[in-house]
């Protein structure tokens, strides 16, 4: 199976906070990629600006050395280096101030798509889209890209959709989740929406419930200061969570573009029915064997701030009634794993006995680390001496099923390409993110009034003690954070 590059148009790309962890580690170097394949124009440029007093050359000389360590299977080719460090110009542009604003509008095309890439502080997006409207860079072919977290809760978020449409239109805006780039989750859509087998199987009648988790090995080293102010709530489940939930949950739109894609997972946040505080686990992770306390990387020995959440969240529509999804996320967990596993019903009638203690037939969508999708199903075990029964997994993890050719993009770099298309499919509407908000602040507000600690956990282990209770109430467990036997 060949891979079919499909080309974009010629573009002008201005990041804004072109210096920082973000666009070192993944803007740029994804960039690079898609040039090294040629899906980037040669005429395309990229206008990286920071408040670092540097020139061109050396931005340049910096952007090597982090190409080196991030796009390392490409970096070596020399030429093809110099060629993409080529197309990038630098400019020392402080955001508060009107120095530089002048030189950077003076180097846009007007013949070129302008795409805007705020990898800044959320405090600075209204700052921004009014200087690009005031210098008049903004054309109809401009787009403005915005990192998360989109807001801190429902009224921030409404003002700062309001701060973008000062120069932007909604059909202007990108706002990135780079969750919703990953492969897995967009052959869900075409898993669901593609083929006939599944979707007369995908509701309460068939499935039982699904889980959604989001793990990770990773502490709050070196982001204490932000992860205290957000927590788990604000920083996964408001955005990463509820996408999945949404992707998994959605009706089928009329047709797959973009407002009608969104118009569907908006209709599941709509949907939502009020959680239950008694069905909400907080934790926080504890230290084992030296790897060290959520308190010590914060900086804060006191804090409340929750760095793991598991939920039991019920969708009030025709579809999904008496079929609930379990979602979990945390910080230092046993691995770092996403998945979504969707959990069928028993048949309804058994007619083998020795299949009561057989694990249910099981979809697990996996997200990270290795992209793919198996199938849990119950077989006759092979050979004479009975009648035995055996569960088989069927695997279609991405780089076994096609033969290894498979394109290796980042997410990042998949909707960067996009957002030059003019493509927000993968993209949340304004609307989508203010009903998010509007579901989880009253979980936000009841924790803040409450002021209960998060529950102790074990570093290095799979979450508070409570929240496989919220499971086993219902009869289930968690699957395992880790497990390799879906591998």
């Amino acid at each position: 199976m060949v891979s079919r590059v499909i080309p974009v148009s010629s573009f002008d790309l201005v990041i804004f906070g072109a210096t920082g962890d973000l666009a070192q580690r993944k803007i740029l170097p994804g960039l690079f990629r898609r040039f090294s394949v040629g899906q980037m124009p040669r005429d395309a440029r990229i206008i990286a600006t920071a408040r670092s007093e540097i020139d061109t050359d050396m931005f340049r000389a910096d952007l090597r050395t982090s190409l080196a360590e991030f796009a390392p299977c490409i970096s070596g080719d020399a030429e093809m280096l110099d060629q993409f460090l080529a197309t990038i110009v630098y400019i020392h542009l402080d955001v508060m101030s009107q120095e530089g604003w002048s030189e950077l509008v003076g180097l846009l095309r007007r013949s070129a798509v302008r795409a805007f890439y705020l990898s800044v502080s959320t405090s600075l997006f209204g700052t921004i889209a009014s200087r690009l409207s005031s210098y008049e860079a903004v054309t109809p072919e401009s787009r403005i890209v915005v990192e998360k977290p989109f807001g801190n809760d429902l009224a921030i978020a409404r003002a700062l959709n309001a701060d973008l449409r000062q120069g932007f239109e909604e059909s202007q805006i990108y706002r990135i989740d780079h969750y919703l780039g990953k492969e897995t989750v967009q052959n869900l859509m075409a898993l669901r929406f593609a083929n006939a087998l599944w979707e007369p199987l995908w509701n309460s009648t068939h499935i039982d419930h699904v889980q959604i988790t989001v793990a990770e090995s990773l502490g709050v080293e070196g982001r204490g200061e932000y992860y205290n102010r957000a927590g788990a709530m604000r920083d996964m489940v408001q955005n990463h969570l509820m996408q999945l939930l949404c992707l998994t949950a959605m009706e089928p739109p009329s047709r797959f573009e973009p407002n009608a894609v969104r118009d569907e997972k908006v209709k599941v946040i709509e949907a939502l029915a009020p959680a239950n505080p008694q069905e909400i686990v907080r934790g926080q992770y504890r230290d084992k064997e030296g790897q060290g306390s959520y308190r010590e990387h914060a900086g804060d020995p006191t804090s409340r701030t929750e760095s793991f959440v598991a939920m039991k969240v019920a969708i009030a529509n025709w579809r999904w009634a008496g079929t609930p999804f379990y979602l979990r996320t945390g910080k230092r967990l046993r691995a770092r794993t996403s998945e979504i596993a969707v959990v069928f019903r028993e048949p309804p009638h058994m007619i083998f006995p020795e299949m009561e203690n057989r694990r249910s037939n099981q979809m697990i969508i996996h997200l990270q680390p290795d992209e793919g999708i198996t199938l849990h199903n119950t077989i006759k075990e092979p050979g004479p001496g009975g009648f035995r029964l055996a569960e088989v997994t069927l695997d279609m993890t991405f780089a076994n099923a096609l033969g290894g050719q498979t394109d290796s993009q980042d997410a990042y770099e998949r909707l960067i390409m996009d957002v030059i298309r003019g493509d927000q499919t993968l993209f949340m509407r304004g609307d989508e993110v203010e009903a998010a908000w509007a579901w989880v602040d009253p979980i936000i507000a009841r924790w803040e009034e409450a002021r209960h600690a998060p529950e102790p956990y074990d570093a290095g282990g799979s979450g508070p003690e409570e929240a496989l209770m919220l499971m086993h109430r219902d009869g289930w467990r968690w699957r395992e954070i880790g497990r390799v036997e879906d591998k």
